[in-house]
């Protein structure tokens, strides 16, 4: 016989068993993104335009390419988990697995080239 309340084995299980740490975390990834992406516009703003050398010795700085890549990094997070919501949403079966290994491997995949690509022009 298990001894638990009602309310501790309900805890954390919505309609699709994840609670509310989906909601939890596109909030607090939203939040996040609000105040890199304002830094990221102005740095990228500067770049544009301008010859490759230049943009080169932008992004060439520490801090402009860490800004990046955390933009870069949380944004697809922040993707690939609202993605996987609104597939889960309006798809079942085999069409929302195959949609959901789609939506994240696009993430994944846009992730690391972005991250190579820093990279590359950072060191």
């Amino acid at each position: 016989m298990r001894y638990i309340t009602a309310r501790k084995r309900a805890e954390g299980m919505g309609a699709a068993h994840h609670g509310t740490d989906r909601h939890w975390y596109m909030m607090v990834s939203a939040v996040g993104l609000a105040v890199l992406i304002p830094v990221f516009i102005y740095i990228f703003g500067t770049a544009v335009g301008q010859g490759r050398d230049a943009v080169l010795e932008i992004f060439s700085h520490p801090f402009n390419a860490i800004l990046s890549g955390l933009v870069l990094f949380f944004g697809m997070r922040h993707f690939a988990e609202g993605s996987t919501v609104m597939i889960e949403d309006y798809w079942q079966g085999v069409t929302r697995r195959l949609l959901v290994i789609c939506a994240q491997s696009f993430a994944y995949g846009v992730c690391a080239i972005g991250l190579f690509a820093l990279a590359k022009i950072a060191l």
